[in-house]
Formats: structure tokens, C-alpha cells, sequence
């Protein structure tokens, strides 16, 4: 009685071995890369809880100094920890809005015209030209905008009106919307053109002209990443630090002209960081209670977006 081996029988019992190697290598390749992912995902969350732990503590000590009132703190309209010993945040957030409101009125109407243009006017050829072109604004250094603004923006407004201070508000807004400006345009053109294209032929179908369908398909179709891009970027523009210490000015007041100079949080923070305050003293641990105020402002943003990206996404087959 004979018994016969195929050759693929041999083939088969030969690879075998390889084969189960292979899957547990796979295996191991795919639990390396959970777990890869997994820590960064924690470390982000760890830093997050991190700097929240942070601003609460030193908080909690800036309030528990002698002469520190929590209501004066959230009340108050005169700043000046330093001399004189007044507390009231409001003078470095009037300021920050002050600034902020000056950048969007630059941004968000000139970041969506562009995003209209690029996604429903702008050739192929011509998208792949202006939109790196304009997105290489997002990476210059912010220092370099805060000169621009000192060396550029503010003689050309003294040129128009004497009444400009050399720090001022205005030249500092529109620095910021610069800045700004590629962020609202990039993601407000990222979420056009995720619109399908099926609604534009049947807006064209009904005859519809392409500034219709612009205003009243697409852009209300892709509400939700258009508003997505305007709170990032007004949390962008509240944070910018570099360009309002170097335009805005260093005096905090409360005020809406925009040709006086203004203090912002972030320029308050760096001006106590620079050195020059005693780390003990009531300055200091200010520049952490002001900063969990714009924690807490950039925070609101972020629930807002998250908010209105739910309420207002569109899902299309």
C-alpha cells in the first residue's frame, strides 16, 4: 500500500510554519501601533489636564494673597497690579476683544470671498497657485507680523489720521487678520469643496447662476466647517500674543477707539514674563489667574464649535 504526497501537499506543509510567523508578526506590527496611538492620545489629554491643574493652582494662590478679592478680580475696570494694587480684569479683556473684533472684521470677509473664489469661481491651475501661495502667510513667525505692523501699518495710519498712536489697536487688528486670514480661508475652501457635486448640477438644472448656487447651496451646505474656521480662528486671534505686545501697546484700559493703546491678556502674560516682577509678588501670580480667564475664553470657543458642527452637519450619501 503506497501513500502519495502531492507536491503542493509538501508545499504546503513547508510554508506553513512562515505563514503563521507572518500573522503573529502582523499581530504584534497592529498592538504596537494601538499602543502607540493610544499614548499619544493620553499624553495629549494628560497635558491638557496638566495645564489646567497648573493655572488652577497658581490661581487659587494669586486670589489667596492679601489685598486679592475674586469679586474686585471679576468686576473691576482699572488694572495695575503693580502699582496701586487694582485687580479688575476687564481693561485686559476689553483689549483683547478690541483686537480680536479688529482682526475678524479683516478675516472672515476677506478669508470666505477667497474661499468662494478658489472653490466654485477659480480654475484648477489657478487654485494650485493662490491657495499654497496664500498659506504660506500661515507660516511666517508672528514676531515678524508684530514689526510689520509697527514699521508698516501704523505710519500708513498716521498717515490718514494724526490722531494714531504709535501702540494702537487698529494697527494690531489688522496684523492679527492677516494672520488669520489663511486659516478661515483654507478651511472655509476645504469644507466648499466638500460639498458633492450633484447639489450644484441641480441648482444649475433649475437655472441657477453660479453666484445662486454659490450663496444658496454650497455655503449653507457647508455651514458647519465655514463656522468651524471662523471660532478657530477668533480662538486664533485671541491667543496671538507676539503681534499685541509688539503693536498694541502695554497700557490696559478700557476703551473702544481703536487708535489708543490697548494691553491684551497675552501681553500682559508676556510682560510678566520677561523677568522684570518678582515671582512672589501679586504681578506674577496675575499672569496665571489672566490666563486661566483666556483658558477659559478659548475653551467656551471650542464647546461652541463643537456645538454648532453637530447642530449643523450635513451628511450626504
Amino acid at each position: 500500500m503506497s501513500i502519495g504526497i502531492s507536491a503542493n501537499d509538501i508545499s504546503h506543509l513547508v510554508h506553513q510554519p512562515s505563514r503563521r510567523r507572518s500573522r503573529a508578526a502582523a499581530r504584534f506590527r497592529d498592538r504596537c501601533v494601538r499602543g502607540i496611538l493610544f499614548a499619544c492620545s493620553a499624553l495629549s489629554v494628560f497635558i491638557t489636564f496638566t495645564i489646567i491643574v497648573v493655572l488652577l493652582r497658581e490661581s487659587i494662590r494669586f486670589f489667596g494673597l492679601d489685598g486679592v478679592d475674586f469679586s474686585n478680580f471679576i468686576s473691576g475696570t482699572k488694572w495695575s497690579p503693580l502699582i496701586g494694587g487694582e485687580i479688575g480684569v476687564w481693561p485686559l479683556i476689553c483689549g483683547t476683544l478690541l483686537v480680536t473684533g479688529i482682526a475678524m472684521l479683516v478675516a472672515l470677509p476677506l478669508g470666505m470671498v477667497t474661499a468662494i473664489y478658489l472653490s466654485e469661481y477659480a480654475s484648477s491651475r489657478l487654485r494650485s497657485i493662490l491657495k499654497p501661495t496664500l498659506e504660506v502667510l500661515a507660516g511666517v513667525p508672528t514676531v515678524v507680523y508684530g514689526y510689520f505692523a509697527l514699521m508698516v501699518i501704523t505710519p500708513g495710519l498716521k498717515f490718514f489720521h494724526e490722531g494714531f498712536n504709535i501702540y494702537n489697536a487698529l494697527s494690531a487688528g489688522i496684523a492679527v487678520g492677516i494672520l488669520c486670514l489663511p486659516t478661515v480661508c483654507s478651511l472655509a475652501e476645504d469644507a466648499l469643496r466638500a460639498v458633492p457635486r450633484s447639489l450644484r448640477d441641480a441648482a444649475y438644472g433649475l437655472g441657477a447662476t453660479r453666484f445662486d448656487v454659490s450663496t444658496t447651496v454650497v455655503v449653507p451646505a457647508a455651514l458647519s466647517g465655514i463656522v468651524s474656521a471662523c471660532l478657530l480662528s477668533i480662538s486664533r486671534a485671541i491667543g496671538e500674543t507676539m503681534i499685541v505686545a509688539l503693536a498694541a501697546g502695554a497700557t490696559a484700559r478700557m476703551t473702544l477707539d481703536p487708535r489708543q493703546e490697548v494691553q491684551t491678556m497675552t501681553g500682559w502674560i508676556v510682560q510678566m514674563c520677561l523677568g522684570d516682577a518678582s515671582h512672589q509678588g501679586m504681578g506674577y501670580f496675575s499672569m496665571y489667574a489672566v490666563a486661566a480667564v483666556l483658558f477659559l475664553m478659548t475653551f467656551t470657543l471650542t464647546v461652541i464649535g463643537s456645538l454648532v458642527r453637530n447642530r449643523f452637519r450635513e451628511e450626504y450619501q
